[in-house]
């Protein structure tokens, strides 16, 4: 699995790490249904036994095996003020099939 993390996105963790004492996690949302869709995020947490961690310009990112499974091989992490850290594109898969005549 392959992390890119733009430019943006680093300083912002880099600025938040000194800040906090806490570590930022990837961490995956799962809604279901009919089908699945997952959407991730990036939070501040405390470090959790077992966790997978990626290192990147002396910052750690963690995240558990569940959320590892459902990132794509190559994963771009960026930083926007209106909106926040984005992780990945949303995972969605539906089981559910509707026929049009």
């Amino acid at each position: 699995m392959i992390v890119k993390i733009t430019d943006a996105a680093m300083n912002k963790l880099k600025e938040m790490t000194r800040k906090d004492a806490q570590i930022p996690r990837i961490d995956a949302d799962i809604a279901g249904g009919c089908g699945v869709s997952v959407k991730f995020s990036l939070v501040l947490d405390e470090p959790r036994r077992n966790d997978a961690i990626i290192e990147y310009e002396g910052v750690q990112l963690r995240l558990d095996h569940f959320t590892k499974r459902y990132l794509d091989e190559e994963t771009q992490i960026d930083y926007l003020e209106d909106r926040g850290f984005i992780v990945g594109e949303s995972f969605a898969a539906s089981a559910c099939a509707i026929e049009v005549n």
